[in-house]
């Protein structure tokens, strides 16, 4: 109800987002990626201390990140984006087919990783394979693994709960 009143929401840089439709209250979010604040102090004449500083965002991400090849080991810029327990990657962000889409329900371990010569690098192992992924920043790498981290908690969290139904 209270979004139909005030549908604005914004991010730190200040870009403010109309919602168009409701805002499912039914959703499992990271509490650790990106804040954001819900700017209706503009309207109501509050001041941004009386609202919620740190309400969490939907757990998706995308941006670019420098990705080592399988077999040549070059390092290539890829466009990628999570959803949902899906991390794709594209040739870039025009793109509409993914060149490969991994399923998290797979990845066993998300970790910075040193063993590269480059930094801010962290890793994502599967069964068959270990990818290798780069970001600009440090804070930028950090972010990616925690929603990943967060993903796997997740998926780990359902897989446990599924067990225990079939076992009871």
């Amino acid at each position: 109800m209270h979004f139909a009143n005030q549908p604005l929401i914004g991010s730190e840089t200040g870009t403010l987002i109309v919602l168009k439709h409701p805002y499912p209250w039914q959703v499992e979010e990271p509490s650790i990626y990106e804040s954001v604040r819900v700017h209706t102090a503009m309207q109501t004449g509050r001041t941004e201390s009386d609202l919620v500083p740190n309400a969490p965002s939907l757990g998706t991400k995308e941006g670019y990140l420098i990705k080592q090849g399988k077999i040549v080991k070059s390092w290539k810029t890829r466009w990628f984006t999570l959803h949902r327990y899906e991390l794709k990657y594209f040739k870039d962000q025009t793109a509409t087919e993914p060149i490969r889409a991994l399923d998290l329900t797979e990845c066993s371990a998300v970790q910075f990783d040193y063993s590269q010569e480059r930094v801010n690098c962290f890793c994502l192992v599967f069964p068959l394979r270990t990818y290798y992924l780069c970001a600009k920043t440090g804070i930028e790498a950090d972010e990616w693994i925690k929603i990943l981290r967060w993903k796997l908690s997740q998926i780990r969290k359902q897989l446990e709960e599924h067990s225990a139904t079939l076992s009871s």
